[in-house]
């Protein structure tokens, strides 16, 4: 295996994990910000107010994102495991 194929499955790899793990913290950015502009506006300060609708959001991100997250995991493994199978690593 060369330097420049090593190079392809790394960038491969770090790309499938940003798309995989993008949903979830795009839900918990929104949230987030979201929550943010309420404390601001409301003056409340309540630690607990920012985290349990931040993981509920998140919690079912996940389960709605999951299908996504399997796919995009799925198409890099089997693309590893050709290369594996192939002998190109």
């Amino acid at each position: 295996m060369t330097e420049t194929q090593a190079y392809d499955i790394l960038s491969d790899t770090v790309w499938a994990v940003l798309l995989a793990s993008l949903p979830v913290l795009a839900i918990a950015l929104i949230i987030g910000l979201g929550i943010a502009f309420f404390q601001a506006l409301t003056q409340i300060q309540e630690m607990t107010l920012t985290f349990v609708p931040k993981i509920v959001a998140i919690f079912f991100g996940l389960l709605l994102s999951m299908p996504f997250m399997y796919a995009t995991l799925n198409g890099l493994s089997d693309t590893i495991f050709d290369l594996i199978r192939r002998g190109g690593l």
